[in-house]
């Protein structure tokens, strides 16, 4: 009934769908193996049921069922973004304002189910949501699985976690009246024992992965980017908890100190990272921590720091001093042989090029195919999914895009999508 619903609605939207329970062939005139890093030319993947059954050379022969031909085409994995806020879109401080003062949170979920088309319609089947107000991505993420809305598969983290006036706290800089003491229901801790009882909450309320906020940020009014805003022992107790639940943690980290602390108390990711030493370094390599990189927001801030009156001072402050700093922090980081999984942050820069980040790692020294691999294989493995995602071979979700040009030569071709298919539902077509 669910795959039928679907279907329907793609139908309406203007896009053609195949079933995934009924047989799929697709034809591709060159297929990227990202575990050889080879082409393979003209091979047909045939899917069933939304997983791939089979990869094999094309033949004339007709199989049963509908048949895509992406002859002219180069097919990829379906892409991974490990890091995305699909609940909302930055804006000037005046926008900003107003979403604070007026918006609902059933309008910020409407306004997501456009953010979400975006996001699968540029390639990125599968996503890691890491933080939204009042649950909004934990009911976006149930209304895709439902086939109420069309996006990428989505894993979340619900309300990240942080300190009281930290980096997660929503009432920052506001008017006294305004400024709530919020507990770890809301994301807020500030001992061992609300940390616990965050993670706990988290698993109540249908997360897949913790978010810790364990610096400041550039987005909030507080005073500092990067000063350490939770304990050792806090971030531990995080850890601790959520291995009893199967989570993985991961931490917005821009200063050192907060990224050494998050990484002894050994978290699964560093998102940002943007002031990571050479200590820093060696425990990424010793503890085998991943870097999540997002320099598309980054970028983005910088440059909207630079539009008069945009930001208010506190963050235009931050925004200058940190947003350039992550590229080359990736760059370092890469070159030392830390482990990457792509991210952007998407939903600071905007919905739908989550693809420039590709430019930017390969601009800072990463090899296309390694780029591709950070998406792809790595990203898999980073959110606990590389026995379902990350390549095209059997057994695996039928998740595939192509583009019209060679993106190891190339890879701005990978902003330019022509084919979506997730799950066997194929979404976009040339």
């Amino acid at each position: 009934m669910r795959r039928c619903f679907v279907s329907g609605l793609a139908l309406l939207g203007g896009f053609a769908l195949a079933g995934p329970a009924s047989a799929l062939t697709v034809d591709c005139g060159q297929l990227l193996d990202v575990k050889t890093g080879q082409w393979r030319e003209r091979v047909s993947i045939e899917v069933q049921d939304g997983k791939v059954a089979a990869v094999r050379p094309q033949s004339a022969e007709r199989t049963g069922g509908e048949r895509v031909d992406l002859g002219n085409y180069f097919c990829l994995p379906g892409l991974i973004d490990a890091h995305v806020h699909l609940a909302s879109q930055i804006k000037d401080q005046t926008g900003a304002l107003a979403d604070k003062l007026f918006q609902n949170p059933a309008d910020a979920a409407y306004q997501s189910v456009g953010f979400l088309e975006k996001t699968l319609l540029a390639g990125f089947t599968t996503v890691r949501d890491l933080g939204a107000e009042e649950n909004i991505n934990i009911s976006m993420k149930r209304a895709v699985e439902k086939g109420w809305i069309r996006g990428p598969r989505i894993l979340t983290a619900g309300k990240a976690i942080g300190s009281t006036g930290g980096h997660a706290d929503p009432t920052d800089g506001l008017k006294r009246e305004y400024m709530k003491d919020l507990g770890p229901a809301d994301g807020i801790i500030n001992s061992v024992e609300d940390a616990r009882k965050a993670v706990r909450q988290r698993y109540k309320d249908g997360a897949d992965v913790i978010k810790v906020m364990v610096t400041g940020g550039v987005l909030d009014l507080s005073a500092s980017g990067d000063n350490a805003q939770l304990t050792e022992q806090e971030i531990r107790a995080i850890v601790e908890t959520a291995k009893d639940y199967n989570f993985r943690v991961a931490v917005h980290a821009h200063g050192a100190e907060g990224i050494k602390r998050a990484i002894r108390a050994g978290v699964t990711s560093v998102e940002h990272g943007t002031y990571m030493d050479d200590a820093a370094i060696t425990l990424f390599k010793e503890h085998g921590t991943w870097y999540v990189p997002t320099v598309s927001a980054g970028k983005f801030v910088a440059n909207k720091a630079k539009e008069p009156g945009y930001f208010p001072p506190a963050i235009q402050t931050k925004a200058l001093a940190i947003g350039p700093q992550i590229q080359g922090t990736f760059a370092k980081a890469y070159a030392a042989g830390v482990k990457i999984a792509f991210g952007t942050d998407t939903g600071v820069s905007p919905h739908g090029e989550n693809a420039k980040e590709f430019v930017y790692m390969v601009e800072a020294g990463m090899p296309p195919l390694e780029a591709i691999r950070a998406a792809t294989l790595h990203a898999a493995e980073l959110i606990g999914r590389k026995e379902q995602l990350g390549s095209v071979e059997p057994g695996l979700q039928a998740d595939l895009i192509a583009v019209e040009g060679d993106p190891l030569k190339d890879v701005s071709f990978l902003q330019r999508v022509r084919f979506v298919m997730k799950e066997g539902l194929v979404f976009r077509r040339p």
